[in-house]
């Protein structure tokens, strides 16, 4: 049974920085491309970075770049989400996905999902 358990969400004030983590196990993590998503209240649920297994490479929402930067650790089956110079508009459940190695920003290639970790920025 695949389990992906993110943690790291709280409640910051703007300018702040937090980091999200992503725990999977009963997936080949070393295949998957990684995916973070969020879902603000009454929104649909968005891209917001992703990173390949083998080059690594990795693909950002444009109302992100620059300030959140995703990376992976194979051998801890773990991957990170660093986020800096938060934003109230960054306030989302943020989601952990995982996926085949060809996918990028489509939400339907993901098909093993965390729970969510709550982030809230204040003014």
């Amino acid at each position: 049974q695949v389990h992906l358990v993110e943690s790291g969400g709280e409640l910051v004030q703007a300018g702040d920085s937090l980091r999200l983590s992503c725990v999977v196990s009963g997936r080949t993590f070393i295949t998957s491309t990684m995916g973070w998503f969020r879902q603000a209240p009454g929104k649909e649920r968005e891209f917001v970075a992703a990173i390949k297994p083998h080059t690594r490479n990795t693909y950002y929402a444009d109302s992100v770049k620059g300030r959140f930067t995703i990376s992976r650790i194979n051998v801890e089956n773990t991957v990170y989400l660093q986020m800096n110079d938060l934003r109230p508009d960054d306030t989302a459940v943020y989601y952990c996905a995982a996926a085949g190695p060809f996918a990028t920003d489509r939400l339907d290639d993901y098909g093993d999902w965390g729970q969510g970790t709550q982030v809230t920025v204040s003014s």
